[in-house]
């Protein structure tokens, strides 16, 4: 299942409270409006009852309305009673067919088939000897259906005021969380490309809304210019000292060379100078190794791009590394498996020494008993070169491949055959990735592994 990301859940969190919070005040409001919609129904009667008196006079000693005593107004029906409760005049309302007693001074509720009535009666004495009641009439159930067509009417509103929170929220959480996302994409470039040039780059503001997420926008970009600044010294550092460190090893080898033309050396002490010159010469290639990644990095290592013939290319390196296997008397056998013909634009001296890097591996993690095995193959398929450096070595644990491209890496330097200097995987990844391939590992443990590059039939 899809996690949600954090601005969906902070939209979520914004709606739902934003819905329960209008859930609750819409069933407050809905409570006290229905108990005060009864009370101003009650109030308009009662009002209107009173009021209604000015309109009955005495016209040659009979009971006697005005015209205004006929009118509706605030949909109350007035009518008017002698003493014996007997109807006079006045208007009473469709639908209401009783004739209920009088009870002066009292409002009462009455249902009338599906409707609801407030009758309201008060006497009004017209002369000294005659009195007259005035009674009020009014709807609740039309005073109540116009309350339920409101009530309906937010209930409607409701879904799309959710709706509209939703947005809104999305809307600002998105923005608010806009330089979060910013950071996760430059932090992906950088672990992309591993250029820690690139910035976050938040468009200034002026000093306005610089919230906590700006400010840590600004801090990570103030760190990456420290690490760019420390890496780029470490880059220098590397790269002068690799260039001081060539001359006096230089030195050593042709020193050693001059000793070892003297005859008058004893056997131990020409054991002694090979010693000094291997190792000197093992100094020179990683020496070598570190300014060609040193170049590298900082994009002054060329590609001398021609087309090649890497069939015959690849036969050549395999061939010459047999030389050398033969050469230093090691148990190895080294095969080869190449497709004739297969041609692409590429570095020569490059493509050399990653081939030669590979199969250099491969005899330095061999087995400490009995003949290795190494096979080199070269294929092309679906528009696309495909390399193979197999052995049936010590091979690599699970937790270590990913781990194999980084410099100086070595997962067990006490099992490897000869002076490694963990350098020749690094190169080896880059040359693939200058050439735009791609290469991988596979391999078990105590069962060998598999190195395999993959180029592009053409050149990108």
């Amino acid at each position: 299942m899809k996690r949600l990301t954090l601005k969906l859940k902070l939209t979520l969190l914004y709606t739902f409270f934003m819905l329960l919070v209008t859930c609750a005040a819409l069933a407050i409001l809905f409570s006290l409006s229905n108990r005060e919609l009864l009370a101003t129904v009650q109030d308009r009667l009662t009002h209107r009852v009173q009021n209604s008196a000015d309109a009955v006079i005495l016209r040659d000693n009979v009971p006697a309305v005005e015209t205004d005593f006929y009118s509706v107004e605030s949909d109350v029906y007035l009518s008017l009673y002698d003493e014996t409760g007997y109807f006079l005049m006045g208007r009473i309302p469709h639908g209401f067919d009783s004739e209920p007693e009088i009870k002066d001074g009292q409002i009462r509720k009455l249902r009338e088939g599906n409707t609801q009535w407030y009758v309201y009666d008060m006497s009004f004495r017209l002369s000294a000897d005659q009195t007259v009641y005035i009674r009020g009439i009014t709807s609740v159930t039309d005073a109540k259906t116009s309350y339920r067509v409101t009530m309906r009417f937010a209930l409607i509103l409701l879904p799309g005021l959710t709706l509209a929170t939703a947005f809104i929220g999305y809307r600002f959480t998105r923005r608010t969380l806009l330089p979060v996302r910013r950071i996760t994409d430059t932090v992906q470039e950088i672990r992309a490309d591993a250029d820690l040039s690139r910035r976050i780059g938040l468009p200034e503001s002026g000093g306005k809304n610089r919230d906590e997420i700006y400010h840590l926008a600004e801090t990570f970009d103030e760190m990456l210019s420290q690490l760019d600044e420390v890496f780029r010294r470490e880059k220098q550092f590397t790269s002068d000292v690799s260039h001081e460190l060539r001359t006096p090893v230089s030195v050593i080898i042709a020193q050693c060379g001059a000793c070892l033309t003297d005859e008058t050396l004893t056997e131990e002490q020409r054991e002694q100078i090979c010693l000094i010159e291997k190792k000197a010469k093992e100094m020179a290639e990683m020496i070598s190794q570190l300014l060609f990644l040193s170049r590298a990095d900082q994009g002054r290592q060329p590609l001398e791009m021609e087309e090649l013939d890497l069939s015959e290319l690849t036969e050549m390196v395999v061939e010459e590394r047999k030389f050398l296997i033969r050469e230093q008397g090691l148990p190895v056998l080294l095969t080869s498996e190449v497709e004739p013909g297969i041609k692409r634009r590429a570095d020569e001296t490059l493509y050399i020494r990653m081939l030669g890097n590979l199969i250099s591996n491969a005899v330095a993690y061999r087995k400490p008993e009995g003949q290795s095995k190494i096979h080199v193959s070269l294929t092309e398929k679906d528009q696309c070169i495909i390399g193979v450096v197999e052995d049936n070595g010590i091979g690599i644990r699970e937790d270590a491949l990913p781990h194999i491209w980084e410099r100086f890496y070595r997962e067990d330097a006490a099992r490897t055959k000869g002076s490694h200097s963990g350098l020749g995987l690094s190169m080896v990844r880059w040359i693939v990735e200058m050439h735009g391939g791609k290469i991988r590992a596979e391999s078990r443990k105590g069962e060998g592994s598999r190195f395999i590059f993959e180029l592009p039939r053409t050149e990108k």
